[in-house]
C-alpha cells in the first residue's frame, strides 16, 4: 500500500493565523527572500567581503527589481490573459512571475548596488549564487497554495489533486483528476541545486562568478524538465513553450560561460575588514591603550635610577670618564698624531 493515495489541495489560498489572514502566495515568496538574504549574508562575512548589512540592502533592491522583472516577463509572455483587462496586470499576489526576467533584473540591480558598497563583484556572485535557488525552492510553495502550473495527469502516489475551480476551463480533465505537483518537483530540484553549488565552492574557489553560472545552468536543466510536464496555457514558439526555449538558453548560456573561465584564477582569500571607532570614547581609550603601551616599553628599555643610588654630582662614577680619559694618546684617523696630542695637552712639553 502507498505511503500517499495524493497530495490533497489546499482548502484556500490564504494562512488563517490567529486574528491574521494571510495571503499564502506572497508568505511564501517572503520566507524564500528572508533565508536567501539571510545566507547571502552569512557568506558574504565568511569570505570578508561584505556584511549582512550589505546583504539586507542588496537583497531590497534586488527583491523589489526582480518582482517587477519577474512579472513583466509573465506579462509579455502570457499577454493574452490580460488585453481585455490590463489593470490585472498588477495583481501580483494572484500569481504570476516569471523567474528567468526576475533574475536578470534582480542580479542587474543588485551588482549595481553591491558595486556602490565596495563589495568584489566575482566573489559576491559566487556569495549569492545558492541564495538564489533556495529563494525559489521556497517560493514555489505558492504555486501549491494558488492550485497553479502543475503537470499532466498521473496517478502516482504523490499525485496532486486540484479543485474543480481550479481546473481548465476547457474542459479537458474532468473533477477528480490528479496532476504531477510541478511545484514540489521544482522545489526538490532548487534545494538539490543548492546543495551542488556548496558542494563546488568548496571544492573550487572560482574568482569570476563561476558559482552563479552553475547556478543558471543548472536551473535551466531543471525548468527545461518541469516545463515539459506542464498543462496551464503558455505561449508556443514552433514545438516548444517560449519558457522551454529560455531554459535552453540558460543552459547554453551557463555552461559557455563556464568553458570560458576553465582554469582561470581561483578567489583570493581577503583579510577581515578592520574595525574603526566611530566614537569619541571608543578613540580615547585606543588612545590611552596605545600610550599605556609605549610607556611600559620605554620603562623596560631605561628604567629609573633610584635616588639613594645615584653618584653625586662632584663625584666621577666608573662609567663616566675622567678628564684624564677625554684625551686618548692613541691616534686617530682624522685628529693629530699622539706627539700632538701631548703637546697641546702640557705646553711646557
Amino acid at each position: 500500500m502507498p505511503l500517499l493515495a495524493s497530495i490533497p489541495s489546499p482548502s484556500s489560498g490564504r494562512l488563517e493565523l490567529g486574528p491574521l489572514s494571510l495571503n499564502a502566495y506572497g508568505l511564501m515568496i517572503a520566507l524564500g527572500v528572508v533565508a536567501a538574504v539571510w545566507l547571502f549574508g552569512r557568506r558574504l562575512e565568511a569570505r570578508n567581503i561584505g556584511t549582512r548589512e550589505d546583504a539586507n540592502a542588496i537583497g531590497v533592491w534586488g527583491v523589489v527589481a526582480g518582482v517587477i522583472g519577474a512579472r513583466a516577463y509573465h506579462v509579455f509572455t502570457d499577454w493574452h490573459r490580460f488585453e481585455d483587462n490590463w489593470l490585472d496586470v498588477f495583481k501580483v499576489w494572484q500569481g504570476g512571475l516569471g523567474i528567468p526576467g526576475g533574475m536578470l533584473a534582480g542580479v542587474l540591480v543588485g551588482v549595481y548596488v553591491a558595486h556602490r558598497r565596495g563589495i568584489p563583484i566575482g566573489p559576491g556572485l559566487n556569495a549569492v549564487a545558492p541564495s538564489l535557488p533556495l529563494a525559489q525552492a521556497i517560493g514555489r510553495w505558492g504555486n501549491y497554495f494558488n492550485q497553479e502550473l502543475y503537470g499532466r495527469p498521473t496517478d502516482l502516489p504523490w499525485a496532486l489533486e486540484i479543485d474543480a475551480d481550479h481546473l481548465p476551463t476547457t474542459g479537458t480533465y474532468a473533477p477528480g483528476t490528479t496532476f504531477h505537483p510541478t511545484f514540489l518537483y521544482e522545489s526538490l530540484w532548487n534545494i538539490a541545486l543548492v546543495g551542488v553549488i556548496l558542494w563546488l565552492d568548496r571544492r573550487f574557489k572560482w574568482a569570476g562568478g563561476q558559482l552563479l553560472a552553475v547556478y543558471v545552468l543548472g536551473y535551466g536543466l531543471g525548468r527545461l524538465w518541469v516545463e515539459s510536464l506542464r498543462v496551464d496555457e503558455a505561449a508556443q514558439l514552433g514545438p516548444w513553450r517560449w519558457n522551454q526555449w529560455v531554459a535552453l538558453a540558460l543552459i547554453v548560456s551557463g555552461g559557455a560561460y563556464l568553458l570560458a573561465t576553465r582554469g582561470s584564477a581561483r578567489e583570493r582569500v581577503y583579510a577581515p575588514r578592520p574595525v574603526v571607532p566611530n566614537t569619541d570614547h571608543d578613540e580615547t581609550a585606543a588612545l590611552t591603550m596605545v600610550t599605556a603601551d609605549l610607556r611600559d616599553r620605554h620603562d623596560e628599555q631605561d628604567p629609573v635610577v633610584a635616588p639613594d643610588t645615584a653618584p653625586a654630582d662632584d663625584e666621577p662614577s666608573d662609567d663616566q670618564p675622567s678628564g684624564d680619559d677625554l684625551v686618548s694618546d692613541e691616534p686617530t684617523g682624522d685628529g693629530p698624531a699622539a706627539g700632538e696630542a701631548d703637546a697641546l695637552r702640557d705646553p711646557e712639553r
